[in-house]
């Protein structure tokens, strides 16, 4: 008993099933070599009788055929006689021949000896027609025929008694297959019931168990940890379950014990954490945003100067206030969260002041969805990517430069791109930038790669992710598009 404790599950489920299974083969072995021997005997009883009718039917073909050539005298009749003939002879070599036996057996041998003489007659029947010897034919055609309503009466003895032996043989094993019947079925149903009490015993060891375990575990999840430890009875699955919940019950309750003790002064360094993150987040958007390169702002009041020279004071009271209207978006919103309406029109702005300052040289086009001009955003993201179109992009190139702001939706998202059709970039520049390692060093005055660098950290900021950009491109003069991936919020997306 104490071995069947310690064994697994597993291997208590593989012996029931292998002790029942190997008692169901052995039932099933034992009716299977019963029923074969039975079916054997059930065919060996009625082969005689077949065996007679088939020779009194082979006697009444020879007959036949023997008359029918006497009235014909064809060749097909004469034929068709020897071949009956040849038939007969073959079966009646079957008989028994013997002097000693029982009843049937003596039967057996008159019938052979009366089939010899019978032949005998029938042919010399034959001949004697075939010789024309008409009082010849006419006496062996009557000794022939007497010989054949004997033999005939013979067979049909010799057939009714052997049926009715062969017909107790036959309820003598009739009886004896419904005796194996119902001692498979008594057998099935004393495997069966045994069965059922195997696995009730197996189940009740695994179930009682979990029964207590789940009710124990049901009020230690309604807070009661003052619960008895669960009795551990056996070793196996269940065994050590239970005893790891019961370990697992001693842990909880040193654990509470101690998490009381540390909890107010954990309370405290959580509040004083949390304030400097928040403080630590301030200044790194504040140090983000003020790393915007202020080349452009010059750049800008310089084309505003020639401007007013060249012509009158109208286009240059608009420029000037575009101007105006950028620099004070970039003052008031830069530490802020804004819509990406807000940033589109920021992005107009621009390209209108780049526009004025070279000629009309900027090709832009928007791709936007309306829909989406509430989504929230941080501040200044859209115009540093157009910048960095524009400077490193489609700037000096030999075939016509375009910009294309895309605004959609992608699943859950709000996807922003911002593609060119410029000089592109290359895999190991794309890597610098997206591992933070493109410095000012690295560009000039007019680069914006601070800008791009500025951007990645206020999204990741905004975000709480690092994987917050992609830019692709395909290579050499075959543009650049840089994606934003911002996710939608609740109440942000409405359609249009």
């Amino acid at each position: 008993m104490q071995k069947i404790r310690k064994l697994s599950i597993g291997v208590k489920m593989i012996l029931v099933f292998i002790i029942t299974t190997a008692i169901l083969l052995l039932i099933n072995l034992f009716m299977y070599v019963n029923v074969n021997r039975m079916m054997s005997r059930l065919d060996e009883v009625y082969r005689s009788n077949i065996s007679l009718n088939e020779l009194a039917d082979t006697l009444s073909h020879v007959q036949t055929s023997m008359t029918y050539y006497l009235n014909t005298r064809t060749s097909d009749a004469l034929e068709d006689y020897y071949r009956n003939e040849q038939d007969y002879s073959g079966l009646v070599l079957n008989l028994n021949e013997g002097i000693y036996g029982n009843d049937l057996r003596m039967m057996e041998r008159n019938i052979r000896r009366m089939s010899g003489e019978y032949l005998e007659q029938t042919g010399q029947t034959i001949d004697a027609k075939r010789g024309g010897n008409v009082e010849k034919v006419r006496t062996r055609y009557e000794s022939a025929t007497r010989l054949y309503g004997y033999i005939r009466t013979y067979l049909y003895s010799l057939n009714n008694e052997q049926f009715r032996i062969n017909s107790e043989s036959y309820q003598a094993l009739s009886a004896y297959m419904q005796y194996l019947e119902w001692t498979n079925i008594l057998a099935l149903l004393l495997v069966g019931l045994g069965n059922l009490v195997l696995i009730v015993l197996l189940t009740r060891t695994i179930t009682s168990p979990l029964r207590r375990l789940a009710g124990t575990a049901d009020q230690v999840a309604k807070g009661d940890l003052a619960v008895e430890l669960l009795p551990v009875v056996t070793q196996d699955e269940v065994g050590i379950v239970s005893m790891a919940f019961n370990q697992m019950i001693v842990s909880i309750r040193k654990y509470i014990e101690r998490l009381r003790e540390s909890m107010e002064t954990e309370n405290a360094m959580k509040e004083k954490e949390l304030m400097m993150e928040t403080h630590l987040k301030d200044a790194q958007i504040k140090y983000l945003q003020a790393q915007i390169n202020p080349h452009f702002l010059f750049n800008t009041l310089n084309a505003g100067a020639q401007l007013a020279m060249m012509e009158g004071a109208e286009r240059t009271c608009g420029y000037v206030q575009r101007v105006a209207d950028f620099f004070r978006y970039n003052v008031k919103k830069n530490n802020g969260i804004v819509t990406l309406a807000e940033e589109i029109e920021l992005v107009d702005t621009y390209i209108y002041i780049l526009n004025v300052r070279f000629s009309g040289e900027i090709h832009f086009r928007k791709e936007v969805d309306e829909s989406l001009l509430t989504v929230q955003v941080p501040s200044m993201i859209l115009q540093p990517l157009v910048e960095n179109s524009v400077n490193y992009g489609i700037r000096g190139i030999d075939w016509e430069g375009e910009i294309v702001l895309g605004v959609f939706r992608v699943n859950d998202s709000v996807c922003i791109s911002v593609k060119d059709n410029g000089i592109g970039i290359s895999r190991e520049t794309i890597d610098k930038i997206m591992k933070g390692g493109l410095r000012e060093v690295d560009l000039s005055k007019d680069s914006n790669g601070i800008g791009l660098d500025n951007v990645i950290g206020r999204l990741r900021l905004f975000l709480n992710e690092e994987d917050v950009i992609s830019i692709l491109s395909e290579g050499e003069n075959k543009g650049t598009e840089v994606l934003i991936y911002i996710p939608l919020r609740e109440g942000e997306y409405e359609d249009v």
